[in-house]
């Protein structure tokens, strides 16, 4: 059985994106070396990318013609992608398909073997599929600038959602990566003192004891 996972760069005031789509500047305040490195794992750990429309087109744009990107425009542009719309017909990139009723489509598939499915950007996607309980795993990398207004990635819940720390890791080594993992059902919020954390600190959550 595989997981699904969400991966996403976060203000520390909770945007995934600025008031436009795409207003992503503030990702630079977090790029670097370490970085880098956990992104290229991805290409290593995942066998199938996930994608709202919006986020979809956006990859679909950038990375057939990316420059100096190395090891991860092979892996964007290499591994298999779901760009899950409604209305476009014709996915326009290497190894995708469309899926107009993730659902059903990511129901099945998490049953089959392989690798962790991921899901990039897509912060309406990743609620809806949040909200089926699909979802086993949030990675969230913690961008260090209070963006003051934008999209959020969390969007509005009925209640709580209790996390359980799992993992930080902190410049690749385990503290945590920039990354702070955690199960949804299974304890107290965890915290942390952000001065503590290196710039683009993550988070790591696993939902409902997965």
């Amino acid at each position: 059985m595989r997981k699904l996972v969400v991966w996403n760069l976060m203000t520390l005031d909770g945007y995934f994106e600025g008031t436009k789509p795409w207003d992503i500047d503030f990702h630079n305040l977090a790029w670097g070396p370490e970085l880098q490195r956990y992104a290229e794992q991805f290409g290593r750990e995942s066998d199938l990318l996930v994608f709202g429309r919006k986020t979809y087109e956006g990859m679909a744009s950038y990375w057939p013609t990316a420059e100096g990107e190395g090891e991860i425009k092979a892996y964007m542009n290499g591994i298999a992608k779901i760009a899950v719309s409604r209305t476009m017909t014709e996915p326009g990139w290497n190894n995708a398909r469309v899926v107009s009723d993730p659902i059903p489509e990511l129901t099945r598939l998490k049953q089959e073997d392989g690798k962790t499915i991921f899901i990039f950007g897509s912060a309406e996607l990743a609620d809806s599929l949040l909200k089926a309980g699909l979802i086993d795993e949030v990675r969230v990398c913690l961008v260090p600038v209070i963006l003051g207004g934008g999209n959020p990635l969390f969007k509005q819940a009925e209640g709580q959602v209790p996390l359980k720390l799992i993992e930080i890791l902190d410049d690749g080594r385990r503290r945590g990566d920039p990354a702070l993992r955690a199960r949804q059902g299974l304890g107290a919020l965890p915290h942390w003192d952000f001065d503590a954390m290196p710039s683009g600190g993550q988070a790591r959550v696993s939902i409902s004891g997965r």
